[in-house]
């Protein structure tokens, strides 16, 4: 009878440590996902933004030594991605093709000018940054014109403050819930003990004793839980990676190394508190009070 009992309560035990795993990586999984999104979406707005450019025109009496001299100049500034220099003649070429026609033979001359186009660092382009590199440039005395798509630039730093804005409070509430989550799993699985505890209790062991047993399981519950949806996570950012390349995943190795050791971390520290909580609680009530 007693074997059978036995047997039964680690039927019961096994069963109690899968659903905790179960919900930890099930949790973990979305976390890591979301995180992902998160990480990819700053990427992908500063993907938008080096598409930009700024256009500077320089003056018809500047050499192409002088052109070279200013964008040397120009390629040292903390601002600057990249540029490319636009002859007056290849720029031309360029606007005949696009319309199809010979333009300079009925104007008789080229009325272009010879161009610099940079492409800014990400955090340089807002409306700001944009008009003060803008008022800079033009103190030089090789340019004769500084443009950019000033209404773009405002519209698309809007957007993506809107949008970030929103991906902050998204994460900070599905990380709410995250903690919830795991916690009622963890205060659950000690619920189960919760008469151990009160023994423990009662034949003189500490609080710290009684805890650190608890503690050092919920951890390694967390691990193992991380461990699973990490490897839900890598199968399915691989998936992912072979049906939309164009995003890199498998290329972002540290992105990636942020959000797997992110899972773990929110795994280890989460089901950490949680146990400690949890032991806590039922170490306080008196021995009538765990029956309600």
């Amino acid at each position: 009878m007693s074997n059978s009992f036995e047997r039964y309560q680690k039927r019961r035990l096994r069963s109690s440590y899968f659903s905790v795993i179960l919900s930890i990586a099930l949790v973990l999984f979305v976390l890591g996902v979301f995180g992902l999104i998160v990480l990819k979406s700053t990427k992908i707005a500063n993907h938008f933004k080096e598409q930009i450019t700024l256009t500077l025109f320089l003056k018809d009496n500047v050499s192409r030594d002088q052109s070279k001299k200013l964008e040397e100049t120009i390629v040292s500034k903390e601002y600057t991605k990249s540029i490319i220099y636009t002859s007056k003649e290849t720029a031309a070429k360029q606007f005949s093709k696009d319309i199809g026609e010979d333009f300079l033979t009925f104007l008789g001359s080229n009325p272009l000018k010879n161009s610099i186009d940079i492409h800014l660092n990400p955090e340089y382009i807002t409306p700001e940054k944009m008009e003060e590199i803008k008022k800079s440039l033009l103190k030089n005395a090789y340019i004769s014109e500084v443009l950019y798509d000033a209404p773009l630039i405002q519209l698309l730093t809007k957007n993506i403050q809107k949008i970030s804005f929103w991906i902050l409070v998204v994460a900070g509430f599905f990380t709410l819930i995250v903690i919830v989550l795991i916690n009622s799993s963890i205060r659950l699985s000690v619920y189960s003990k919760r008469f151990t505890i009160k023994t423990m209790q009662m034949v003189g062991a500490t609080k710290r004793f009684i805890r650190l047993p608890f503690i050092w399981k919920s951890i390694r519950l967390g691990i193992i839980g991380a461990f699973i949806a990490s490897a839900g996570l890598a199968a399915f950012i691989y998936y992912v990676a072979e049906r939309i390349p164009e995003l890199g995943l498998l290329k972002d190795v540290n992105e990636l190394g942020i959000v797997f050791s992110g899972v773990f971390l929110v795994g280890i520290l989460v089901t950490w508190f949680s146990t400690f909580f949890a032991t806590q609680r039922f170490l306080n009530l008196k021995t009538d009070q765990l029956y309600s």
